[in-house]
């Protein structure tokens, strides 16, 4: 590792420290090594004798070769960015050349910019990562007090995405008794949606001083995020018209007096796996159903996708029972302001700057440590009860 010399002025000492980035070219967390022998072995499984017998099967092996290919070729070609970079920085310090230590200084930070795009596209590597996304919101236990935290959590991800560029659609809201709602499902049109969003599928808990208490004390409240790939036409669900119940029903939502007057909202329950969901958005019956077969063909597609991963063991599943103990985040707005991540353990104390929507770094941290980077934020046990 380069020091900087005392002759050095700005461009140069930036470029010693952007030389320390070279550590993040080890290779580990980009598990170069896993990526040439799985390439090694489809190597062979593509050259042996009736390889092209399955079809489909060739094409998806084919596919994964050649992702992993350009993988490890961009990793390899980074690093010999890198390389020439450090031969650069030698001879700026040899000859004192701040001219030369710019041209460092400038290769570095494009090698670091290319670095940051291979992190992003390990991060956001599933299959359906870059699809749009379907958020579900539900109120946990505890009333109006629930039901407005769901609410804020809802506008949340509604100002994450509007951050993002991404457009929105309000799919199904179930109204609170008071206040907030019981449930939601929006939809997120934008390359990646589902790949970030994913990260947030779990229980949440706010603490704060209640606004509906008139003795002004503390609460703590519950709301479950469910998250699914907002699929097209392209992937394909089947689904059969008799395992589909369909009621209709006056919608209790706002709208005038047209909506409330007809039966527009529709709920579409399928029988085998019990799954029901309800959309009373629009005015016309006919879409409102179209709406709810959207949101169940993205559920059942996330049920059959499970049961596909469990067999292979490595799946955690995302509902859990919306509880003390169960959260993945919480958001303490008293005594002091915290959120602080359960998985990953990462703490802001901008919790305000949270709820509105700036969850990248959270976002970040979790699908890091869920692609397997060991130097993503330990986990942390959830607090006890005093902690709070």
């Amino acid at each position: 590792m380069l020091s900087c010399a005392p002759w050095k002025s700005g461009p140069c000492e930036n470029a010693c420290r952007s030389f320390r980035a070279d550590s993040r070219f080890s290779g580990g967390i980009f598990d170069i090594g896993g990526k040439k022998r799985r390439i090694a072995e489809l190597d062979e499984q593509t050259g042996a004798e009736g390889f092209w017998n399955a079809a489909d099967k060739a094409q998806t092996l084919l596919r994964e070769q050649a992702r992993l290919k350009a993988s490890v070729d961009s990793f390899e070609g980074q690093l010999k960015t890198l390389e020439d970079a450090g031969v650069l920085i030698d001879m700026a310090d040899e000859a004192k050349d701040e001219a030369t230590a710019v041209e460092a200084a400038a290769t570095l930070t494009a090698i670091e910019e290319a670095v940051s795009k291979i992190e992003f596209a390990r991060m956001l590597s599933g299959p359906y990562d870059r699809q749009g996304a379907l958020v579900s919101v539900n109120a946990g236990a505890g009333g109006t007090e629930s039901q407005d935290w769901a609410e804020m959590l809802l506008r949340m991800y509604a100002r994450w995405a509007e951050r993002k560029g991404f457009k929105l659609e309000e799919l199904d809201r179930q109204p609170g008794d008071e206040a907030g709602i019981k449930s939601a499902t929006i939809g997120v049109e934008g390359e990646w949606a589902y790949g970030w969003l994913r990260a947030e599928a779990g229980v949440h808990r706010l603490v704060r001083i209640s606004p509906y208490d008139g003795q002004a004390r503390r609460h703590t409240s519950f709301a479950s995020v469910f998250i699914y790939p907002d699929i097209d036409e392209t992937i394909k669900v089947e689904i059969d018209d008799k395992d589909l119940r369909i009621d209709v029903m006056r919608s209790g939502g706002a709208g005038g007096q047209h909506v409330n007057k007809t039966e527009s909202a529709v709920r579409v329950t399928h029988i085998p796996t019990g799954i029901a969901v309800h959309s009373d958005g629009e005015r016309s019956q006919h879409k409102n159903k179209a709406t709810a077969m959207r949101i169940l063909r993205s559920k059942l597609f996330e049920v059959e996708q499970k049961k596909q991963e469990e067999k292979m063991g490595n799946i955690h599943a995302q509902k859990k029972a919306i509880e003390w103990g169960s959260q993945i985040r919480s958001y303490v707005l008293a005594p002091y302001k915290q959120a602080n991540d359960h998985r990953t353990g990462l703490k802001v104390s901008n919790v305000d700057a949270v709820l509105d929507g700036d969850l990248d770094q959270f976002m970040i941290a979790t699908l890091l440590e869920l692609a397997g980077d060991p130097t993503a934020h330990a986990k942390v046990p959830p607090p006890d009860d005093d902690e709070v």
